[in-house]
């Protein structure tokens, strides 16, 4: 009987938490809109603005493509890159380069957004992981594009509004964002929308002291 009431307990705690952070986002998105409708009527910031984000790795590379019109966000693109690990590193590398210099040519963005490496006590991982950013530098700028590099904390801060925000939050907050369906699969590719998100949020904040990234 008391194994039951606590299992209630837990149940019921999960679903006040649960509500209170979608309460939290829609009041988010509805601050975020209001502040950068009032940006626009001032005259400052661009009124059309299209992002590209990328989530860089060896196996998966994920990238989010979204267009920021007046208060309004939307996904324009998502997906992810992959390669087989069977292949020899040059030319895993040359996928990503190459579906990336399809994007870049096809979709034109005006801005492009990485995740930064952070620390990884796996040395191959964050070697493997930073020759994928190498590529995706040196794809950018083959098209005359800077990248802006941000970290999780900064990422999370922007999205969730809270630097040790969980990956579901994270996924939730950019699914909610953009009006998606559903979560976008798999991880790298929200991750990718997140950094988007990121850049759009911190070139509003930089628009509104008359700064510019």
């Amino acid at each position: 009987m008391n194994s039951n009431n606590n299992r209630r307990r837990r149940l019921k705690a999960r679903r006040f938490f649960v509500d209170d952070f979608s309460i939290f986002c829609l009041n988010r998105v509805r601050q975020d809109n209001l502040a950068w409708v009032s940006n626009i009527e001032n005259g400052k910031g661009d009124e059309n603005m299209m992002v590209l984000g990328i989530d860089p790795g060896s196996a998966i590379t994920g990238y989010g493509l979204i267009r920021e019109t007046g208060s309004k966000l939307e996904a324009v693109n998502y997906g992810c890159i992959r390669t087989s690990p069977s292949q020899p590193v040059e030319l895993r590398l040359k996928k990503v380069y190459n579906e990336l210099m399809f994007l870049f040519n096809q979709y034109k963005p005006d801005y492009c957004a990485v995740e930064e490496l952070f620390f990884n006590k796996n040395v191959r991982t964050a070697l493997t992981v930073g020759q994928a950013r190498g590529v995706i530098m040196l794809a950018a700028a083959q098209t005359g594009l800077p990248v802006h590099e941000y970290t999780p904390l900064q990422v999370k801060q922007a999205v969730v509004g809270y630097g040790r925000a969980e990956k579901t939050q994270i996924q939730f907050m950019v699914k909610t964002l953009l009006g998606l369906p559903e979560v976008p699969k798999p991880d790298d590719v929200a991750d990718a929308l997140a950094v988007a998100i990121c850049h759009a949020h911190s070139y509003k904040s930089a628009s509104l002291i008359g700064g510019r990234q």
